[in-house]
């Protein structure tokens, strides 16, 4: 039997302990980028509107996205402890550079004109922000959640190490054994699971774009002026 297929048959024989893993690692992931995202906004937010303060934000951002993964969760273990926080400060860490770059830029893309429109119309700046800016501003944002939500799952296989669990812990459980198909397994989820989420958070993004939001919208109107128009015809009939 191939190494994918012992992956596959250790899977479909040990459905709980598989199933366990996964959602413990996409609990991790998911509490990470909340965390992330919270910490990202303001940040993102607060760069756009200072233009300075992007060049040594990012950069310093950039600098820590280059430390490497071990040595960044055992610079954490001091603080955090042997435990899954560690694996979600340095996550959090981790995908920050992507967010904040993202949350700029999108928010960067907006044309001015189109700010000044809606405070012309009364609207004060949190309406502005959460009615204007927001929603132009999200499909490049999570554009960025897609991308730091791949690297937070990929890391995450790590956190098995510093007593994390998830996957990672199937798969360091597979070297310590030299047991290949728990290797194979653990390798084949973090892999799927990368690709279900970013498929996921691809599809909304489509969905979220100005020019599907006005597609949708027309159709919406056409299917209204269709109903019109057939309630005039049965009246007059």
């Amino acid at each position: 039997m191939s190494a994918i297929g012992d992956a596959f048959a250790y899977i479909g024989a040990n459905p709980d302990i598989v199933l366990g893993f996964l959602l413990e690692h996409l609990r991790m992931t998911a509490i990470a980028l909340l965390i992330a995202l919270a910490v990202a906004l303001p940040l993102g937010i607060l760069i756009a509107r200072y233009r300075w303060l992007a060049t040594p934000v990012i950069s310093a951002l950039g600098i820590l996205y280059t430390v490497p993964s071990l040595a960044l969760m055992i610079l954490l273990l001091p603080y955090f402890g042997l435990n899954q926080n560690t694996v979600i400060a340095a996550l959090v860490i981790y995908t920050q550079v992507i967010l904040v770059r993202n949350i700029v830029a999108g928010l960067a893309s907006i044309d001015p004109a189109i700010i000044e429109a809606a405070r012309g119309m009364g609207m004060n700046g949190w309406q502005t922000w959460w009615r204007v800016q927001f929603p132009l501003a999200l499909p490049i944002i999570l554009a960025g959640l897609r991308i730091a939500a791949v690297v937070a799952i990929a890391i995450a296989s790590i956190g098995a190490l510093f007593g994390a669990g998830g996957l990672g812990r199937l798969l360091f459980d597979g070297l310590r054994q030299t047991r290949y198909d728990k290797i194979w397994a653990a390798t084949l989820l973090v892999g799927g699971l990368a690709l279900l989420v970013n498929t996921a958070l691809l599809a909304l993004e489509r969905q979220l774009t100005p020019a599907t939001r006005i597609r949708r919208a027309a159709q919406r109107q056409a299917r209204a002026d269709r109903r019109i128009v057939e309630s005039a015809q049965v009246l007059q009939g």
